[in-house]
């Protein structure tokens, strides 16, 4: 039978930055956690994204014997400025959709596990991160986050791989545990803008504002849409606090080429004004967690993006994007941005686009029209 040493000589060839085992129990820890908090996570399974199902490894591969889990770095390079203001870094090379690069590398494994006589499967709905750290290659942070324990400086990151095989391999030591340092302050969940961290690794995830750029229901609520900044998919904001990261993130990196080829596509405005052909061929490839249906999320959270800009060349184009949208959501957080921005130019945009609306939008209007005249935000 393949050996464990092997895996990890093979896993090491493809360029995996580290590799752990563990057993294939279920994570009854996990299980009792997610039943007894179904108010922040009950919203998986409606999504289709079963997190109870995915505490039992057998539940994808009956015959499951043990966990192998891969971990890769995912800021090896550097990203453009513009890229990491408004999307978290773990989606800016993410090619789950095109299957261009670390996928070939998992297949790669599979395919050399496979003609050695263990079968396997990659459950997305597997708890990958605390597969990572009963494997031993890691430890959590405050903010819920899996940090490494012998690469990429020892941040967070990285990505953890959960392979379930039929075969059993001696397990790695287990690394459960909270390993943030004593003198750290709670920077992150002090950082957290929406308030979505609890403290001591507990998060609602309704509150965080990655779930809110692709999950929310509908119109973004008025007192989340300051604290969420310039974020349109994604955050990093707990991340980017953490000193357990400054190693990591202060390392000279070359540019990432991947990346930088496609930045252009993301500009505020092109997002802000695009149409289905343009999202389905630059943007739904490599950020996919919202369909062409939800084109109007987007929108908002762009146009929400240019109003905590502060920035008035963003003026012309919210007022363009009013006229071409129809969908109250995207035109009542236009008129919110353009009472943030404030100015003459935006003032003039509302008081032009305030016939003709809908009830809710107006109002969104005429509360934008007195915010930007109130002498705190006006120039």
């Amino acid at each position: 039978m393949l050996t464990k040493q092997e895996i990890i000589a093979e896993a090491m060839r493809l360029g995996f930055n580290d590799i752990g085992f563990t057993g294939a129990e279920p994570f009854t820890s996990q299980k009792e956690y997610l039943l007894n908090h179904q108010d922040e996570y009950g919203w998986t399974e409606a999504a289709g994204f079963s997190l109870l199902a995915g505490t039992d490894p057998k539940h994808f591969l009956p015959q499951a014997k043990s966990i192998i889990v891969l971990l890769t770095s995912y800021f090896d390079e550097a990203f453009p400025s513009a890229m990491e203001r408004h999307f978290g870094r773990c989606y800016l090379d993410d090619d789950r959709v095109t299957k261009d690069g670390l996928a070939l590398k998992v297949k790669a494994l599979r395919q050399f596990l496979r003609a050695n006589g263990v079968d396997s499967k990659v459950p997305p709905n597997m708890p990958h991160r605390l597969s990572a750290a009963r494997a031993g290659l890691g430890t959590f942070g405050k903010n819920c986050v899996f940090y490494a324990r012998r690469v990429a400086r020892s941040s967070s990151f990285v990505f953890p791989i959960a392979i379930v095989v039929d075969k059993e391999y001696p397990p790695d030591e287990p690394t459960i545990a909270i390993g943030c340092p004593d003198w750290c302050r709670n920077a992150c969940v002090a950082a957290c803008p929406t308030r979505a961290l609890k403290g001591d690794g507990e998060i609602d995830p309704r509150r965080c504002i990655s779930f809110l750029t692709y999950y929310g229901e509908g119109l973004t609520p008025l007192q989340l849409r300051e604290p969420m900044g310039m974020y349109v998919y994604g955050c990093d904001r707990c991340q980017n606090v953490c000193p357990r990261n400054n190693p990591w993130m202060t390392e000279e990196k070359k540019p990432n080429a991947r990346v930088a080829v496609k930045a252009a596509n993301f500009d505020l405005a092109h997002l802000l004004h695009m149409d289905k052909p343009y999202f389905g061929k630059n943007i739904w490839p490599h950020m996919f967690y919202m369909s062409a249906d939800d084109l109007w999320r987007w929108k908002m959270n762009a146009a929400r993006a240019m109003g905590n800009s502060l920035n008035p060349a963003y003026v012309s184009d919210l007022g363009r994007a009013f006229k071409e949208n129809s969908d109250d959501r995207v035109q009542s957080m236009i008129a919110w941005a353009l009472g943030r921005i404030s100015g003459t130019e935006a003032k003039a945009a509302l008081a032009q686009i305030l016939q003709g609306t809908s009830d809710m939008v107006k109002e969104e209007i005429e509360q934008a029209i007195e915010t930007s005249g109130n002498g705190i935000l006006g120039r």
